[in-house]
């Protein structure tokens, strides 16, 4: 359609629309036009008749014209009236419009409201009804619940008193253990004493009958005669690994424990592909001669007993584990912590375990029963604990706010504690139980003097830094010197005698930090592991 006549068409539309209201004033206002027009033809007929004369009835005429006269002006008034009214219901009509237009707009905006707010209340009824439903459920399960509480409540109260009952037998057993145990060492020490007056004896007896004759006999073969009847040779003391003799792949990933067995060249090691592996390095190579599955993360340790008949490790999976190193098969997983466990040791005996956990608890278990026998709530993430009967306390234990804990075993809390500069990654106890060997995160070594409980000596070096929270340090067989891994891949080793400076420093054959090391009881081998899968043996040769 042509615009021209698309215009017109609304120009007529809005026309006829605008001039419907005033319809009826236009014909109002046309009627009485039309009646003025039709009073003034009359009066001018009359003025004509007036001036044509008929002087003896302008008395009449005069009167007819003041009527019509009067008549105009009020019609006029009228006329005058009615286009005041036009103007003002014009005006009116105008706000009027614009009323009616700002309240369809308001109505469209409450139309629009009520419908979001009927969606709204639909919702929310069906919430409601969903809620009481809900509700209702609830309910159901805190009534069952609350049964199960009950129940649960008598069975705790009838266990707790058992408990107390068992508390009492078992520190009853203790004291007569300890008893006993003192009765013993003191007949062992007698028949040690006894041994030894004996093998003195031999011994001089030997060297007199040697003396009063030597012919055919060097000095060399008299050295060997007496270092045989004292025993097996020792590696000597001033030796100190300086060479890798062994190099492997231990895991898939991270290995995060390493130790010696304490009865052959066997080395255990774990990692984060939650397995424990058995090397034998007694020719040379890396042998393995078992892999010890069940855990389901990561190794954080590993421990022998005294015999080395079984080993227990440590697991991110909230349990500790033991196998028999003969059949390799699991005997016992220990469970009970609610965060991963960073430390499992033997306690003196092979038929007890000490667990420490992420948790801040430290757990005994009996594996006789086979179960946790005893908690102790230690305040703080424990790191690494160490496991002693002939010192006063019975475990050590280091923890992330910077303390060492000494605990009995017959007691709740701990007797005694030593504040460190840093987070515990590590203890080592010596071999006569008078010295505790601790890492610290300040990136140093700390030699704890049992008998004072004092710090003696501090190890520090240039170069060495503590590469994450389960670093391990420990000391040699003799406890003169100490051994950590480092950050940057070497291993740092320092006389007791003289902590201000590294005796040896073992570099080049980690690319990663070393996490853990552990010193052979008989030989002056180190086995050291790293964050790289790889392990290294170190010797003195």
């Amino acid at each position: 359609m042509d615009w021209k006549e698309v215009i017109r068409q609304q120009l007529e539309s809005r026309n006829s629309r605008e001039t419907a209201s005033f319809q009826n004033l236009i014909t109002f206002y046309n009627k009485i036009y039309d009646s003025s027009l039709l009073l003034r033809a009359q009066n001018i007929q009359l003025e004509s008749q007036i001036i044509r004369g008929n002087t003896g009835s302008d008395y009449v005429y005069s009167e007819k014209i003041s009527a019509l006269e009067q008549k105009l002006l009020l019609q006029q008034e009228e006329l005058t009236e009615l286009h005041r009214r036009r103007g003002e219901n014009a005006q009116m009509i105008i706000d009027l419009n614009a009323k009616l237009q700002l309240t369809e707009q308001t109505l469209t905006s409450k139309n629009n409201s009520l419908n979001e707010n009927v969606k709204l209340v639909a919702s929310l009824r069906a919430e409601i009804s969903l809620y009481q439903k809900n509700n209702s459920e609830l309910k159901q399960l805190n009534q069952v619940l609350k049964d199960e509480h009950q129940a649960l409540q008598l069975a705790f109260t009838k266990l707790e008193e058992k408990l107390r009952t068992l508390q009492d037998e078992n520190r009853e057993l203790v004291v007569r253990l300890m008893t006993y145990k003192s009765k013993d060492a003191e007949k062992l020490n007698e028949e040690n004493d006894h041994l030894v007056r004996a093998r003195n004896a031999i011994m001089q007896n030997e060297l007199k009958e040697a003396a009063n004759d030597m012919r055919g006999v060097t000095a060399e073969c008299l050295t060997t005669a007496v270092s045989n009847s004292i025993g097996p040779i020792m590696a000597s003391p001033c030796a100190m690994p300086s060479k890798a003799t062994i190099r492997f792949d231990a895991h898939d990933g991270v290995v995060s424990a390493v130790k010696w067995s304490p009865v052959d060249r066997m080395v255990a090691t774990g990692g984060e592909d939650r397995k424990v592996k058995l090397w034998d390095v007694s020719k040379g190579v890396a042998e393995c001669k078992g892999m010890l599955i069940g855990s389901n993360a990561g190794v954080m340790s590993v421990e022998f007993d005294s015999t080395g008949g079984q080993i227990v490790a440590a697991s991110n999976d909230l349990a500790s584990r033991v196998w028999t190193v003969n059949d390799q098969r699991l005997r016992h997983t220990l469970t009970g912590h609610c965060a991963k466990v960073m430390a499992a040791k033997f306690m003196g005996e092979p038929n007890k375990v000490v667990t420490g956990s992420h948790d801040r608890t430290l757990k005994i278990y009996d594996l006789r029963i086979r179960a946790c026998v005893e908690t102790k709530f230690a305040m703080s993430s424990c790191n690494d604990l160490v496991t002693s009967e002939t010192v006063g306390t019975t475990i050590m234990s280091g923890h992330f706010d910077k303390r060492i804990r000494f605990w009995d075993t017959r007691t709740e809390k701990p007797h005694t504690e030593i504040e460190v500069q840093g987070r515990v990654t590590s203890l080592d106890l010596s071999r006569d139980c008078n010295y505790l060997l601790s890492c610290v995160r300040d990136d140093t070594l700390r030699l704890v003097d049992l008998r004072t409980n004092k710090i003696i000596n501090t190890f520090e070096a240039d170069g060495f830094k503590v590469g994450c929270d389960w670093t391990r340090a420990v000391f040699n067989l003799e406890y003169d010197h100490v051994a950590v891994g480092s950050s940057e891949g070497s291993v740092f080793i320092w006389a007791v005698a003289n902590p201000e400076k590294p005796l040896v420093v073992l570099k080049n054959e980690h690319s990663a930090p070393v996490t853990a090391v552990s010193w052979h009881q008989f030989t002056n081998h180190v086995a050291s592991v790293d964050r790289s899968r790889r392990a290294v043996v170190w010797a003195d040769v």
